[in-house]
């Protein structure tokens, strides 16, 4: 019971916990600042349920690293684009209409006696946009700048996730999921049907096998196997990789697709397999590293700190 006063007398009072001080303390939880220009993630191909499903993961887990965060989904070859799959152009033109509101209604505060110490967001860009790529694709990139620049407004557009060590510990991942790899080095858990060497199949052309070849670096001092990166797009090349892997040794082959998912037909890294004589892996999908980088790519950007970690230890 209480009085008028506060608590009755002799009941226990419960007053606010102290901050912890020290190097163990709990770090304040980190939110998107008020006001931020929004995260689009841009999804290359044909728009559909699975690739709305794994952009809707992806935006789940940022959100979840950075709670406040207005993230948006626009398809960059959407034609005409539809409430359930929004064009890349109609996504930009609303957050083009949104960041002129934000400006005029920033403009008439400034005029007026409570402007405050805030970041003015207003005069950022109205829209971060990060291409749902695991790695450099000129062709996808060339149509996603063509959208920003189209739109007639500043939007800062960001380069794809890849190389990147959280994308080898994806890799990692996958292929222990599949029975291709050992789950953990350390613990010399045995797969019997591990692979000792590792076809990493990614699409974009000489660009994206060369960033692929430095993920796929990262991706063999995990495993202790050879990697080599080479494109779907590019007629025979998962054969001839293969074929050099078993010339230098290695005898029980994987295909580990570099790939999120949407960006690459999801029947061409089997074909490629099956091409190669090989079993494979899941491509990324929606990954939680993959929804960090994400995040890391947009935050970087605009120099806000969150808690997402950008980089992944070597096992």
């Amino acid at each position: 019971m209480s009085s008028s006063t506060g608590p009755t007398s002799g009941l226990p009072v419960r007053m606010p916990r102290p901050r912890q001080s020290g190097r163990h303390r709990r770090p304040e939880p980190v939110t998107a600042p008020t006001g931020a220009p929004p995260l689009v993630l841009a999804v290359p191909g044909a728009p559909g349920p699975a690739a709305r499903r794994i952009a809707e993961e992806i935006l789940s887990i940022a959100r979840s690293e950075l709670p406040g965060l207005d993230a948006r989904i626009g398809y960059a070859d959407a034609e005409g684009g539809s409430a359930e799959y929004p064009a890349l152009d109609a996504v930009l033109g609303s957050a083009a209409a949104q960041h002129t509101a934000r400006t005029s209604e920033a403009a008439a505060s400034a005029a007026g006696p409570d402007g405050g110490d805030a970041p003015d967001w207003s005069r950022g860009p109205a829209a971060v946009v990060v291409p749902l790529l695991a790695g450099p694709d000129a062709a996808v990139l060339r149509r996603i700048r063509r959208s920003v620049v189209s739109s007639g407004s500043a939007f800062e557009l960001t380069d794809a996730l890849g190389p990147h060590p959280l994308l080898a510990e994806a890799l990692h991942v996958r292929l222990s999921e599949a029975g291709l790899a050992r789950a953990d080095r350390a613990r010399l858990f045995t797969v019997t049907t591990a692979a000792d060497g590792i076809v990493l199949a990614t699409v974009g052309g000489t660009e994206a096998a060369q960033a692929a070849g430095i993920t796929g670096m990262l991706l063999s001092a995990r495993l202790a196997v050879p990697v080599l990166a080479a494109g779907l797009d590019e007629e025979g090349a998962v054969a001839r990789a293969a074929d050099e892997l078993r010339a230098a040794g290695s005898r029980n082959l994987a295909l580990a697709p570099c790939l999120i998912g949407p960006e690459a037909d999801e029947a061409l890294p089997a074909m490629a397999a099956k091409e190669a004589g090989c079993a494979a892996a899941e491509p990324l999908g929606a990954y939680p590293a993959i929804g960090r980088l994400v995040l890391a790519k947009y935050s970087e950007l605009l120099g806000i700190a969150t808690p997402a970690p950008l980089g992944a230890p070597l096992r």
